[in-house]
Order: C-alpha cells, then structure tokens, then sequence
C-alpha cells in the first residue's frame, strides 16, 4: 500500500464522522425551520396575524386551549392557511425525497420526479377532467394519468431490452412528448372562456385550492410512500457502484428497481394530483443538499425532504402574498429561484472539478 493510500485510509474514518456531524447538526436545524416555517407562514397574508396567535388557535383546534381570535380569523387559519401550508410542506417534501431517489436509482444527476413522463400524464389526466367540467374527478384523473405514463415508460423501456436506467430515461422523455402533444390538443380542441385560466394554473403549479382533503392525500401519501422511500439509502448506495456490484452485495437488483420506480411514481401521482407540476423542487434540492453533507442517501434522503417541505413552504406563501390580491403560480416561483440556484450548483460542481 502506497503512503497516499494508507492517508487516505486513515483520514476516511475522519471524513464520514465529519459529514455524519453535519447530518445531524442540518437535521436539528431542519426541524426546527420547518416547524417555525409553519406557524410563521400561517400568520402571512392579508389579514397578518401574530404567531402566538396562529400558534393558539390551531392549538385550540386540537383541543388544547381556547382561540384568542374572532370566528372570521379562526376560520382563516384553520379551514385556509393550516390546509394549504400543510400541503405544501407535504408536497414539497415527497417532491425532494422522490427527485434524490430518481438521482440515485437512474445514476443520472439530472433526473427530477417527473423523469419518466409522470407529470405529462397526470397533466393530460387533469386537463380533461377540467375541460369536461368535472373538476372534482381531478385528483383522481390526474393520479391515474400518471401511472399510466408510467406503466407505458416501462412498457416501452422492456419492449426495447432488458430495463436499464438509460433505456427509462429515453422511455420516458418519449412519454413525456407524447403526452405533453395530446395534453396540447386537448386544450386546443376543447378550451373556451375562463377554462383556460383553470388550466394554465394547474399546468404552473398551484395551492391555491389546497384544503383538507388536499392535506389527507399529500399527507397520506407521504407517510404511507415515502417513509420507507426515506429509508432506502443503503439499497440506493449499493445502487450508486452499478448494478454489478450491487448484484454481488446480494441485491436483486431488477426486482429493487421496479419497486423504487413504482414508490416513486405512487408519490410522485398522488402530489401532482393536489399541486399540478411544481419544478425544480426534486431536481435543485437534493444537489444542495448533497453539497452540504455530501453524497450518502441514508442522509441524503430525509434531509432532502425537509428541505423541500421548507422551501415550498415559503415559495407559497411568497406565490400567495407578494403580489396580494393578485397570487401567483408556486410554479412559477420555484422556477425563479430555482433556475439561478441550480445555474450556481453547476458552477460550483464545475470549480471543484
């Protein structure tokens, strides 16, 4: 063994202790920006409120306490913001945790949740639905279309082979173009009046609608899905040396696959259903994490989603209140700061390389 070598081996004990330290100092510091990011965001808008106050009504919603607003302001607390800021940290977390997963598994540091034409789907599903005046069928439309994308990525990936993470990631651009053409069509066909307003906000991304059913499915899906997909990051680890090397650890490598790529899309459909298709949050948020505490998905992957929860915690409620009366699109905020933060990963990457 070389001198360079045994440095290296001595020093590596050294350097996993220190990012295990960052882990868990960004850990602490998460949870407790998520949970000020909640009462905080409450009180924004409008009708400002004081974070003590949020903080004791929603208390007095759970049973603990007495609310010291009117019913007016109580009522805009728990019955509009609690719903709609719970979702987007819902939202923004399973979007994060899916992207970091999606990273992983595809070997490909450009992959978001939307890779294998999942949002093109679930947009093709909801337009419909919105154009045939049946917006309450949304989520559930918007859910299926993105399983059925899906099911047609990998379809077309096995049709051309034995799937690897190349032959999704072409599938699915190809979905992808498929469904954004007919998604296109159907609004050209169909789209009179006020429709399109309905539509272009659900293609951006919004919360706006965002109440307690939307809670129960973001929230649901979150804890039901991507719980275990947060503790998959010994599986994504040995997937990071190539399939090889992760067949000779005992992994069945395929069978692995399927069941990450099927979690991923189950997350990722049930989020689009309530959002629409929100960008940047799970291809930005799992690089600059990675910067942070370095490339290991045991940490990577629920620090990722806490990240995301925070971040889309505050781009709704700059989306909602910083052009009040007039909200915009969350979308189109995520992808204004995004685009540049994004810019700035790859220049820095570029710098240590």
């Amino acid at each position: 063994m070389t001198a360079a070598a045994r440095l290296a081996a001595r020093l590596a004990p050294r350097a996993g202790a220190s990012a295990g330290a960052r882990a868990a100092v960004a850990a602490v510091v998460l949870v407790a920006a998520l949970l000020a990011s909640l009462v905080l965001a409450i009180g924004v808008g409008a009708a400002d409120l004081a974070p003590g106050d949020v903080l004791a009504s929603v208390l007095a919603h759970l049973g603990m306490g007495t609310s010291p607003l009117d019913p007016l302001r109580d009522g805009i607390v728990w019955q509009l913001r609690v719903p709609r800021v719970l979702t987007a940290a819902a939202v923004g977390a399973g979007l994060a945790l899916v992207g970091a997963v999606m990273q992983g598994l595809t070997r490909n540091p450009l992959a978001d949740p939307y890779l294998l034409g999942l949002s093109s789907g679930a947009s093709l599903g909801a337009v419909s639905v919105l154009l045939l005046g049946v917006a309450v069928l949304l989520p559930v439309a918007a859910f299926a279309g993105s399983i059925a994308a899906l099911a047609l990525t990998l379809g077309l990936a096995g049709a051309l082979g034995r799937v690897t993470p190349s032959r999704m990631v072409l599938a699915g651009i190809a979905v992808s173009s498929l469904a954004g053409a007919a998604t296109s069509f159907v609004i050209f066909w169909s789209a009179t009046g006020d429709s399109y307003r309905s539509v272009l906000g659900w293609l951006l991304g919004s919360l706006a609608g965002a109440r307690w059913p939307a809670v129960a499915i973001a929230g649901g899906a979150l804890l039901v899905v991507g719980v275990p997909l947060a503790l998959s990051g010994r599986i994504l680890d040995a997937f990071a040396l190539g399939d090889a090397t992760a067949a000779s650890l005992g992994l069945p490598v395929q069978g692995v696959r399927w069941v990450l790529l099927v979690a991923s899309a189950l997350l990722t459909g049930a989020l689009v259903s309530v959002s629409g298709a929100i960008g940047f949050v799970g291809l930005v948020l799992p690089h600059a994490v990675r910067l942070l505490i370095g490339p290991r998905h045991r940490p990577l992957l629920p620090l990722a989603a806490l990240t995301g929860a925070v971040f889309l915690i505050w781009a709704d409620t700059l989306a909602r209140a910083a052009f009040d009366p007039r909200e915009l699109p969350v979308g189109v905020v995520t992808a204004l700061v995004g685009a540049p933060v994004f810019a700035l990963l790859l220049a820095r990457r570029r710098s240590a390389a």
